[in-house]
């Protein structure tokens, strides 16, 4: 699976083999990437896709010295079950979602 920025959509994507698998859309503003709304179509679910974008995104906002509001329950949940990305969270923000 190959995950890339898509600025001009304000997503990440997930591809294989050329085929979109999914998307991650963010908002990207003063240093904060703030995660909205992360959407894998039916026939690449259970293939670990968007796990590999949270990874790869989260991975990309660490090296650009950038933090992570997770307003996306699929993200909130995913940095809980990975606390070395904890760090990278906006403070005051509650990773816990209903």
């Amino acid at each position: 699976m190959d995950v890339t920025d898509a600025p001009d959509r304000s997503r990440y994507e997930v591809h294989q083999d050329g085929k979109l698998l999914g998307f991650a859309e963010y908002v990207r503003r003063e240093g904060v990437v703030t995660f909205t709304h992360t959407e894998v179509f039916p026939e690449a679910q259970g293939m670990g896709a968007a796990s590999e974008l949270a990874r790869v995104s989260l991975d990309e906002a660490r090296s650009r010295g950038e933090r992570v509001r997770p307003l996306c329950p699929y993200y909130a949940r995913w940095i809980e079950r990975h606390p070395d990305y904890q760090d990278l969270v906006v403070e005051g923000r509650s990773l816990k979602h209903p």
